[in-house]
């Protein structure tokens, strides 16, 4: 399928085709505030519920352009019977799978509370869609779950790569995906999986690295960039990212996962770097701080899939969206700055001492 062709289906399915009900989980969050944001502008007439427990970084101030135009419901998504009530009182026929703990440096310090929401809650929301029985369960996944590549390797990870997660958040992520393939396979749940690089824009929490470096540039405060300054990631701007959960959304086979990549990649240091020229501050900034256990060297996606099939690709560069993530940080300081003292874990305070 074109991208072409894949627009033409988009403006059908806008037009012509019934209303859809969206349940969208974590939807305060970064990634799901910006499905949420984004999917009320291109799909008007959709009934879209966002279902969230409100953790430390969920923040209702993400969803404020659009908090008149949705039903918000404060919920746990261990909590069956809420799930469930919610589903057959809305009458969903969508739910997209956001909700997760997902820092994985605050998953060495807790790691049962990111098994108990990541496998757990997923169980639970895939029970509750199947008692509604919804029309399909879209899980967001990540490339984590792959485990690493070395940083000279030529591969990449396609859809059939072995799992191999190397840290709590990792396995725990990977523990979810199993729990809604098996869904699918023993109850027929109809659902899809994308699993997506690392994410970059507005209404990110700052305990990220990308929002964590601008905060602190933005405040002339060191940067602290692990140890393994080399180690590297796979970059997309969350835009992108939505567009690609709508691509699926609309044209995804049943029962399929697809990769999400810009097969744009940047070190720690390429990051810091980056965020320092934008923010017109000085290298001497950069500070080195040890290494969090079971730190990834480099995870790279092969997107063919996605791209093939639905016509899906990236379409805002990877340096214009740092440019463009600066500004907004820059003129969002009331957004973010009541943020930092909930952030649970010093990045900065890795040491021998792993208890």
């Amino acid at each position: 399928m074109t991208s072409c062709t894949y627009g033409l289906l988009i403006l059908v399915r806008r037009y012509s085709l019934a209303a859809m009900r969206l349940l969208v989980t974590g939807g305060a969050g970064f990634i799901g505030s910006a499905f949420t944001r984004y999917w009320r502008a291109q799909h008007p007439d959709d009934h879209v519920v966002v279902y969230d427990v409100l953790t430390y970084a969920g923040t209702m101030g993400s969803l404020a352009p659009v908090i008149e135009e949705i039903a918000f419901v404060q919920a746990n998504i261990l909590d069956l019977d809420a799930a469930h009530r919610v589903m057959a009182e809305h009458q969903i026929d969508t739910v997209v799978h956001f909700a997760a703990e997902s820092h994985n440096s605050l998953a060495v310090l807790d790691p049962g509370r990111f098994f108990a929401t990541n496998v757990m809650g997923t169980q639970t929301m895939l029970e509750a869609a199947r008692r509604a029985d919804v029309s399909r369960f879209h899980h967001i996944s990540t490339c984590e779950v792959y485990g690493d590549l070395a940083l000279d390797a030529d591969e990449s990870f396609t859809e059939s790569s072995p799992y191999r997660p190397r840290t709590p958040y990792n396995a725990s992520k990977a523990g979810a995906d199993h729990a809604v393939r098996a869904y699918h396979e023993t109850y027929e749940l109809p659902i899809t999986i994308t699993n997506c690089a690392n994410n970059f824009g507005p209404y990110q929490f700052p305990e990220k690295v990308i929002p964590l470096f601008i905060s602190r540039a933005l405040a002339d405060q060191p940067l602290p960039l692990y140890a393994s300054t080399q180690n590297r990631r796979e970059w997309l701007h969350v835009d992108d990212h939505c567009r690609a959960i709508e691509a699926v959304l609309m044209a995804g086979r049943i029962g399929e996962t697809y990769h999400v990549g810009s097969g744009v990649e940047a070190s720690i240091e390429q990051i810091a770097d980056a965020v320092l020229a934008a923010t017109s501050r000085p290298s001497s900034l950069k500070t080195i701080v040890p290494d969090r256990p079971g730190h990834d060297r480099r995870y790279l996606l092969d997107s063919t899939k996605i791209r093939t099939e639905l016509g899906w690709q990236p379409t805002i560069e990877f340096d214009a969206g740092i440019a463009e993530t600066v500004e907004w940080y820059e003129a969002n300081h009331a957004w973010w700055a009541p943020l930092l003292e909930r952030a649970p874990v010093v990045e900065t305070a890795w040491g021998s001492d792993r208890s």
